[in-house]
């Protein structure tokens, strides 16, 4: 990475923590997955009652995102990541004694879902434009790359101590996971370049607490239409990949036969492609306008889903299937940076990181939403068949309205004396 900060001499090693934290919470995060089959066979639930404990976790990661930003304002980023990896470590260890549905909501549901939620996607967001005055789109592509990482490295891993150990192991390896990350946050982490620690924070400049800044951003973001587009296309996002195959795709795979470890390498396969289809869109997004690029990898996933039955059960499955899921990671994270430079360019630097965690609400309820409703149809019919248009189509009218995002407005530039003013080539992001 050769992308430099703005008076600072700690940004590849923040940006490297930042990687490292975001892994953890992606594999941990991913659990969800790996869980549902071995939970339907060894507890006797349906799918819908699982689904509505994976549901909460999912709305939650993105509903809590807005507030982490405010609060990572006025608290420091290292605080408030090491006191979400606590919640993460105390919750998964508690999993492993869960005896009812009500019991898992509460946990893996609420406790996880917290947990992820405060290092959401604003966390990437806030690294990327408070430590990079160039590429920020190419930063920001890197550290939502280590989504894809955290599945590679986690669901093979997580799917063979299921099977091997049974499915209370895997709280015990989450939980692990989030002890031994805290120990680099803690030796490592800064919470602002050197140049701006005696800047204070944005809430701290408008006289307001966490809380009141995070509304009055929404605020102020509501007025712009090129928001709502934005929020409204990315609840599309988040339905058809955390949502829907990030939920279901291994229990669609045993439906048609294919064990779990198989799925899961599948689903890793998502991670490694996933990894660099985030940093080309990173880069792409510092050089297209935010429109076309979205308009073009929304198009192309509703497309890929409408051929989603070929690949689990067709007669080519062995080579549809693998295609398949090289395509889908590939698309899978494109959306992030587009969307932060969009609302850059209608809203500004300052504003970004807790606009771009109200958009992450949107994403996670449009998750939560299609992981439960995708388990209800799933009970309600025994199969998934009916889903597959349903979320083709949403993904193809996304596309659509991605095309107004930016139209007939001007590129909002930041001020002169921003104090990590971006060069001529650099995208405020």
């Amino acid at each position: 990475m050769t992308t430099r900060a703005a008076s600072s001499r700690y940004p590849i090693q923040i940006a490297a923590v930042a990687f490292l934290v975001l892994l953890v919470v992606a594999g941990i995060r991913s659990a969800s997955g790996v869980l549902l089959v071995p939970l339907e066979h060894a507890m006797g639930w349906s799918v819908a009652s699982i689904s509505f404990a994976i549901a909460i976790n999912v709305t939650l990661y993105g509903a809590v995102g807005p507030f982490a930003a405010a609060c990572m304002e006025r608290l420091g980023i290292r605080k408030m990541i090491l006191l979400a990896l606590a919640l993460m470590a105390f919750s998964t260890a508690a999993s492993t004694f869960v005896m009812t549905p009500a019991q898992l909501a509460l946990t893996w549901g609420l406790g996880v879902g917290l947990g992820i939620g405060f290092i959401s996607m604003t966390f990437a967001a806030i690294i990327a434009t408070r430590w990079f005055a160039r590429g920020r789109g190419v930063v920001y592509g890197v550290l939502t790359g280590s989504a894809a990482a955290g599945q590679l490295v986690f669901l093979p891993l997580l799917a063979w101590t299921a099977q091997t150990f049974g499915w209370r192991a895997v709280g015990l390896v989450c939980a692990g996971a989030a002890v031994l990350v805290a120990i680099p946050v803690a030796l490592l982490m800064r919470d602002r370049p050197e140049s701006d620690a005696a800047v204070p924070a944005p809430a701290e400049r408008h006289g307001a607490n966490p809380l009141r800044n995070t509304f009055a951003v929404l605020g102020r973001a509501s007025r712009s239409r090129d928001f709502w587009l934005v929020a409204g296309t990315f609840f599309i996002c988040g339905a058809t990949t955390n949502g829907y195959i990030g939920t279901h795709f291994m229990a669609m795979c045993g439906d048609a036969g294919i064990s779990q470890v198989h799925a899961a390498g599948l689903v890793a396969g998502i991670g490694v492609f996933s990894m660099i289809g985030s940093t080309a869109a990173g880069w792409l997004s510092d050089r297209f306008a935010s429109r076309y690029l979205l308009f073009v990898f929304y198009g192309l996933r509703g497309l890929s889903l409408f051929i989603l039955p070929l690949a689990i059960a067709g007669p080519n499955t062995a080579f549809i299937l693998p295609a398949f899921m090289v395509f889908y990671g590939l698309d899978w994270l494109a959306t992030g940076a587009p969307n932060i430079r969009a609302l850059a360019e209608a809203l500004g630097k300052e504003d970004t990181p807790i606009a771009f965690g109200w958009i992450g609400v949107a994403h996670q309820i449009g998750a939560g939403v299609s992981a439960f409703i995708t388990g209800v149809i799933r009970t309600n019919t025994g199969s998934y068949v009916s889903t597959f248009d349903l979320f083709g189509s949403i993904c193809i009218l996304a596309a659509l309205a991605s095309l107004a995002i930016g139209a007939g407005r001007r590129t909002r530039r930041e001020p002169a004396t921003e104090r990590t003013a971006p060069s001529a080539h650099a995208v405020p992001a």
